[in-house]
């Protein structure tokens, strides 16, 4: 029983990282959805995973379908259109993975989730560096 509920804490502690991780450069750079946003939404996404799959046993491909389902409403919700101009893509895009980072963990497969906010923080700091260069 308590060892259940300390890999539970555990799960929910490391998506609330892997989601600080993303949305840490995010806050930096001054984005819409920032740190807190994006450490609720990995952590989030965990838990409906764990409720989900430990406690109803509930098949894993209807899990995700509804955290996707969800995660794309908050992510259209930061998608601004003006004068031929899209803002706000990229952060629906971090949302939408750090989800998929927050289910992951919850389903237990930490080294993708690890690896995915690893590579998500690379490619927008990548991104920095090309437009520091002048691409």
């Amino acid at each position: 029983m308590w060892e259940e509920t300390a890999l539970m804490i555990l799960k929910l502690v490391i998506a609330l990282g892997l989601g600080a991780l993303v949305g840490l450069e995010r806050e930096i750079h001054k984005k819409p959805a920032g740190l807190r946003t994006h450490m609720l939404v990995s952590m989030g996404a965990c838990l409906f995973t764990i409720v989900s799959i430990d406690q109803f046993a509930i098949d894993p491909a209807r899990v995700a379908s509804g955290i996707v389902t969800g995660i794309g409403f908050l992510g259209a919700g930061t998608i601004i259109g003006s004068n031929m101009r899209v803002r706000g893509l990229t952060t629906a895009a971090t949302l939408w993975v750090t989800a998929a980072v927050g289910l992951s963990v919850g389903a237990g497969l930490y080294i993708p989730a690890i690896m995915a906010s690893v590579l998500v923080f690379l490619v927008l700091q990548m991104w920095r560096i090309e437009m520091d260069i002048g691409y």
